[in-house]
């Protein structure tokens, strides 16, 4: 009988523990799910009416369109999203699908296969400017003066990932394109920047006149026209705005890296 009774304890305990045990995995998964369901994403408070975290999803689905301003509210969200981690993690993550299927791609052989990179938030980072106090990466309005400067100084650095892609891409035989709405009178600038920061070699640097006053699809459009009639063909486009992927002869694969700093109509 002792014996018995023995054993039962023994029992008991040992479903104890195992209960115990899911309970905690029970209240850490629990734990985990409000982790994932912030109000500003950076601190930890909470605003009323916004989660910034669902402002990013739609501004880089496209969602959102036309905007004009970061929400006042979400400037630490976003600044903490750049500056930190998963905005590095979400470029490589972007970089390293675009690596994968360049390199499943067969090639014409002919030196007629071309990549098109965008420059701004995609090849060059202007996050130390966006970081400044009188920019609050995208809450303050848009002067142009002031980020001509920054284009002016030639020290924006590369985006690790997209220079990775860049060196896998020139490898493999395709030509790097260079599609910028950058003016042509920084084009002596941005050769510097680029060829400082490792973007040694392409095919083409296309920069927006002085005089152009069309829509950035238009312009990119065009140009990307303008390299199909030549005979090139766009095997891939990266861009960190959708108007560097809509339009006419966008490619045979477009890939988004994500910018919640400014939008371009």
């Amino acid at each position: 009988m002792r014996s018995c009774f023995t054993i039962l304890l023994l029992f008991s305990a040992i479903v104890a523990v195992a209960l115990a045990s899911n309970v905690e995995e029970v209240i850490s998964q629990v734990v985990e799910i409000h982790r994932l369901r912030p109000q500003t994403g950076s601190a930890g408070y909470t605003v009323p009416q916004l989660d910034c975290l669902s402002w990013r999803l739609a501004v880089e689905t496209n969602n959102l369109q036309n905007w004009k301003l970061v929400p006042k509210e979400c400037t630490n969200y976003v600044g903490h999203y750049m500056l930190g981690k998963q905005y590095r993690h979400d470029c490589e993550y972007v970089a390293k699908q675009a690596i994968e299927y360049a390199k499943s791609l067969k090639l014409g052989g002919d030196g007629m296969d071309v990549w098109v990179f965008d420059i701004d938030e995609t090849t060059l980072s202007n996050s130390p400017y966006y970081a400044r106090s009188d920019v609050a990466f995208g809450a303050i309005a848009y002067n142009a003066t002031k980020f001509h400067e920054w284009i002016a100084e030639g020290k924006a650095p590369a985006i690790p990932s997209v220079l990775g892609l860049y060196k896998i891409v020139l490898s493999l035989g395709i030509k790097p394109v260079f599609i910028t709405g950058t003016r042509e009178n920084f084009k002596q600038v941005r050769i510097a920047n680029l060829k400082k920061v490792g973007y040694t070699n392409w095919a083409a640097l296309i920069l927006k006149g002085e005089n152009y006053s069309g829509s950035a699809v238009k312009f990119k459009s065009s140009k990307r026209t303008t390299l199909v009639k030549a005979g090139y063909r766009i095997v891939g486009n990266i861009g960190d705005q959708w108007t560097d992927l809509i339009g006419k002869n966008v490619g045979a694969r477009t890939f988004k890296l994500p910018d919640p700093m400014y939008y371009v109509g």
